[in-house]
């Protein structure tokens, strides 16, 4: 049994601080709204991102957004002496997690670095229980976890010894593996960008890849206004659907369901930035047109058995194999919702259906970021859709604020076993 210390009930928690829990309590407190917010800040960005990496977002759609626009990842760099373009300047990933741990000091001193390991639904909102024991009342909660507790492992390397095979967000630090044969699967983004700094720490690197060639993002060019025309700018990228899809996640949202599930599936996929290209293509040794068809422990090393979308099969064999394949979002990898929020949580494809004030099937539980994609549409598989979410959710969270009160009597519930879960990142 947990046996919470009596606190007092806020009206609004937060879990996560990655670009989203940060935004949100940042409006939130310029809204007046009685709020606690929960976790380490930039923390999948600092975990399960390689050192070496740059975003693949421009400059201008790479901000952390308070009520005022005051802290600009532009004026960030200015005020840092760093180097900022709105577009064409790779952002590198140390730059934003600096920038990101600046905003959190100024906007958001009171985000507790603490981790939350269970969510009850309570007669007036729910209890989170956080690792040190204590209980923590709200009305509402705001689900604003980060993609790491989603990570997708491919059923052929799931069961191959730990050692042998990992997911790409588990490398931050790769000069381990140098001299050493890695196989790494995918050609999105993460595989991607992983070949290219295992190669440059003398890493002996094969990419393999389900299509018959990497689609890199396109470099920023030269646009004249007819192109413009043609493909407006977003803060996705060029065109009008991702163009739309930054307007109008409101009407995105009214769509019939099986069209917005669709277009996250389709649209802007975890592509690789253009500074990548010259990085990998002719360097880094790339199978392409492969999937694995089986693969297994031998030796030590990896047995890759591949087959091949012009027919025949291959072998490879490696140290190790880095599965580059993303990440998928599933409410049940969520380690803090045991059965009592599961059970009514309402999802297609695993993901939570949401109101147009990101509210989910159990009222006063919120969810932003990835896992509000299927009701909001891809901008919220990006750091630029945190404005429109703050945004949105404060203005009704503002509107229906209740003033925080004590708890009268500490509140006991079961334990129930997380075997297997994955971690919550930021």
């Amino acid at each position: 049994m947990i046996v919470g210390n009596m606190t007092e009930i806020v009206d609004v928690a937060i879990i996560g601080a990655g670009p989203y829990g940060l935004s949100i309590a940042a409006h939130l407190s310029g809204g007046g709204v009685d709020y606690r917010i929960f976790g380490t800040p930039m923390h999948t960005w600092r975990t399960s991102m390689p050192d070496g990496m740059v975003l693949k977002s421009e400059g201008n759609a790479s901000n952390l957004y308070d009520p005022g626009g005051e802290l600009t990842l532009e004026r960030f760099c200015s005020e840092n002496g760093l180097p900022y373009e709105h577009t064409g300047y790779p952002i590198p990933l140390t730059t934003f997690i600096d920038y990101g741990i600046a905003f959190q000091r100024r906007f958001v001193p009171r985000l507790e670095d603490r981790q939350v390991t269970d969510v009850i639904p309570t007669s007036y909102g729910f209890d989170l229980h956080l690792q040190d024991g204590e209980i923590a009342p709200a009305r509402r909660l705001i689900v604003a976890a980060g993609i790491r507790a989603y990570e997708y492992m491919p059923p052929e390397l799931a069961e191959l010894p730990h050692g042998l095979a990992s997911h790409s967000a588990a490398h931050v630090k790769v000069g381990g593996f140098a001299g050493r044969e890695v196989a790494i699967i995918g050609g999105g983004a993460s595989a991607v960008n992983l070949a290219a700094l295992l190669h440059k720490n003398d890493a002996k690197v094969t990419l393999v890849v389900r299509k018959d060639a990497i689609a890199y993002c396109g470099p920023p060019t030269e646009r004249t206004f007819l192109d413009r025309i043609k493909e407006p700018e977003s803060g996705l990228g060029t065109g009008w659907r991702s163009w739309a899809c930054c307007a109008m996640p409101g009407v995105f949202n009214a769509m019939p369901e099986k069209f917005r599930v669709m277009i996250v599936r389709k649209h802007l996929p975890a592509a690789p930035g253009w500074t990548l290209q010259p990085q990998v293509d002719g360097i880094v040794p790339t199978i392409p047109g492969a999937t694995i068809a089986h693969a297994r422990a031998s030796g030590g090393r990896v047995r890759l058995e591949l087959a091949l979308r012009q027919g025949g099969a291959k072998v490879l064999t490696a140290d190790h194999v880095i599965a580059g394949t993303g990440y998928r979002v599933d409410m049940r990898r969520l380690a803090f919702f045991g059965p009592d929020i599961l059970d009514r949580l309402d999802c297609v494809d695993q993901t939570p259906r949401l109101s147009r004030r990101f509210e989910s099937s159990i009222p006063g539980l919120f969810f932003v970021g990835t896992a509000a994609a299927n009701s909001f549409g891809p901008l919220m598989r990006f750091a630029y859709g945190a404005n429109f979410a703050a945004k949105r959710l404060t203005g009704y969270l503002s509107q229906s604020a209740v003033r925080g009160s004590v708890r009268p009597n500490p509140v006991q519930s079961s334990q129930w076993p997380k075997e297997g879960l994955a971690g919550t990142a930021d």
